[in-house]
Formats: structure tokens, sequence, C-alpha cells
């Protein structure tokens, strides 16, 4: 349901009437706000006096104030730094002791475990010469065993060794190389005339 048009108007007239009269119960008439301009400026022209007589002192005490400031936190600073310094010390000097407790105990177990000193070097010279005749005998039986006439006599033909026995007339052999046999000839002149 729409209101009428006039109907609005009239709503709309009586909403700004209540308004105004609200307006006027709250604003100042003319003396009033003569007299609070009054009040106001004198307020100001106290301030301004106020303020130019001001900034020197307070200047000053503001300058006294920052300079302690700033010294109370310089002191306060080094203060707990040297605290935190001197605690880190102690746990340190706390922390090295029983480093040094514990590598004394590990000494002493090594010394009371290997027996010594001197029981270390024994073993070590006994090491040393049983590797040595280790070695010794290694090679011995390796050059007697890799010896040509042991590889000609036994081995002579094997894939390794290569050569070929050869029998005498006498009934004596021996092993040659560089024999060219009838197949190997064939299989030169094969691969160049390949080539």
């Amino acid at each position: 349901m729409t209101k009428d048009p006039f109907r609005q108007l009239v709503d709309e007239i009586t909403l700004i009437r209540d308004e105004v009269a609200s307006l006027r119960r709250t604003s100042l008439d003319k003396d009033e706000a003569e007299a609070l301009h009054g009040i106001v400026a004198r307020a100001v022209k106290d301030m301004r006096k106020a303020t130019s007589e001001t900034p020197a002192a307070l200047q000053e005490a503001l300058k006294a104030d920052r300079d302690q400031m700033a010294h109370n936190a310089t002191v306060a600073a080094t203060k707990a730094a040297q605290s935190t310094l001197e605690g880190i010390k102690a746990e340190l000097a706390v922390e090295s002791e029983k480093l040094s407790q514990r590598a004394r105990e590990a000494r002493r177990a090594t010394l009371r475990f290997s027996g010594g000193i001197w029981t270390l070097l024994a073993a070590t010279l006994v090491t040393g010469a049983f590797l040595g005749l280790l070695t010794a005998y290694v090679t011995e039986t390796a050059e007697t065993f890799f010896s040509v006439d042991r590889m000609t006599r036994y081995a002579c033909g094997l894939p390794g060794v290569g050569g070929q026995v050869v029998e005498m007339n006498d009934g004596a052999t021996y092993c040659a190389h560089w024999i060219i046999t009838p197949e190997l000839a064939k299989y030169r002149r094969e691969q160049s005339s390949q080539n």
C-alpha cells in the first residue's frame, strides 16, 4: 500500500519542523555565543603566554631527562651483559672441568686396557714383523709360480701362456712361440684381403 504523495509531503515537513525545534533548544543565542568566545579567547591568550615562557625551561628539563635516561639504559645494559658473561664463563669453566676429567679417565682406561705404551709398541712391532714375513713368503711363492721355466714346462699351449709343444726326434720336447701354423697363415691372408 503506497502513501499518498500529499501525505508524504506533510510527514516530511513535520519531521523538518521537529528537527528545527530541537536545534533551537540546543544552540546558543548571540549573548551566550559572545560570552563563550571571550572565555575561549582568554584561554588561548593565556596558553600562548605560558608556551612562550616555558620552552627554554622545558627543553632543558627534557634534555636532562633524556641524558639521564640514556645513562640509566647504558648502565642497565652493561650490568646485564656483565651478568650474562659471568654466567657463560661459569658454565664454560664447569664444562671445561668436566671435559678434562673425562679425558683423564679415558687416558687411564686406555692405559689399563692396553697395558701401557710399551705393550702397544711391542704389538705394533710384532704385527710389522709378521706382515713383513708374510709379504716375503707371498713374493717368493709368486715368483716361483710365475717363473718362465715353470710356465713353459707345465702351461705351454694354454690360452694365457701361448706357445706350442714341439717334439724332437730324440724324444725331447720344447715350447715354441711365434710359430705360424697353416691355419694361422690362412686366417691372416683372409683378414688382409678384406681390408
